[in-house]
């Protein structure tokens, strides 16, 4: 059975707490494992969660600020040490690339994982070799360079059991049907699309240090899941917005005008000791599921419609 969700490594900003990590998140997608931001600790929590480096296929990384980022050393040092037999495939801001290198032989190992680095220069589709789902990318707006991603699934079709019935199709004919898009029975032309559905191709997007912009609401239009950085209320907008953040309303907003169907909000800074107010100002403008992040859960992706 696939299964595709969310499991939350970090959700702090800047500063840890004793209840949250800095940042992490993997996301699991069928036999793809992506994993988002890796902060500080994130090897640890991995362990935590029940996370291996043999389920990485790819590692995002949004910018170079040590919250996102320095756990990245750690990662690509287990990725060797445990001899993950597949490639890795890492994206990243291009301009952030002496940190990069940096962080991947910040230290003395035996290397013997493959890093396939992707650096990234301008908004578009990434490459993604073997996936299931385009990747792409937008620029986001902080003080230093940084980018947000975006997973699409294409649409597919649904074989409709009724319709199969209905022209007495069954057995190796619907493996051909379903291959070819049409096949012939009894000199009759049976075309895919008579006995099935669309099934609509499921999208995450993962958008983190961030004032509002165009980015933001190109990468979450229409998602499934909307993981978004929620760093301040809306009493602190001007933080916010002097440092490159959003505000707990604002991810709401940017939810909303999107049309997400579940909107995860993470990245908090440590002034706070209650959420509840993250989660009330979003609510007052998304009126979809919300989820405030807590570190080890994991977080379904919605079903497809």
């Amino acid at each position: 059975m696939s299964q595709r969700e969310l499991v939350i490594l970090g959700t702090a900003s800047q500063v840890p707490t004793k209840q949250r990590n800095h940042n992490g998140y993997l996301l699991r997608w069928d036999g793809e494992g992506l994993l988002f931001d890796p902060g500080e600790g994130t090897q640890r929590q991995m362990i935590y969660a029940g996370v291996s480096a043999t389920d990485l296929t790819r590692i995002g990384i949004t910018h170079f600020h040590g919250d996102h980022s320095l756990g990245l050393a750690g990662v690509v040092q287990r990725i060797s040490l445990d001899k993950v037999p597949h490639p890795v495939d890492v994206y990243y801001p291009a301009s952030g690339e002496e940190y990069f290198q940096r962080l991947c032989t910040s230290t003395a190992y035996h290397q013997t994982g493959e890093l396939r680095p992707h650096p990234i220069t301008t908004a578009g589709e990434l490459a993604a070799p073997g996936a299931p789902f385009t990747l792409r990318t937008a620029p986001l707006s902080h003080p230093v360079e940084a980018f947000g991603y975006r997973l699409t699934e294409a649409d597919g079709r649904r074989i409709v059991p009724e319709r199969l019935r209905e022209l007495g199709l069954s057995g190796p004919v619907v493996g051909r049907l379903q291959r070819d898009g049409e096949v012939e029975i009894d000199g009759r032309t049976v075309y895919l699309d008579e006995v099935s559905e669309l099934r609509r191709g499921q999208s995450f997007a993962f958008i983190m240090d961030t004032r509002m912009c165009d980015g933001v609401h190109e990468l979450a239009a229409g998602v499934d899941m909307l993981v978004i950085e929620a760093t301040f209320v809306d009493a602190d907008t001007h933080l916010a917005t002097e440092f490159g953040h959003l505000t707990a309303g604002q991810a709401g907003e940017v939810a909303a005008r999107a049309g997400a169907r579940t909107l995860v909000l993470t990245h908090f800074s440590q002034r706070y000791r209650s959420l509840d107010d993250h989660l009330s100002e979003a609510r007052k403008e998304f009126d979809g599921e919300i989820v405030v992040a807590e570190d080890l859960m994991r977080i379904p992706v919605p079903p497809r419609h």
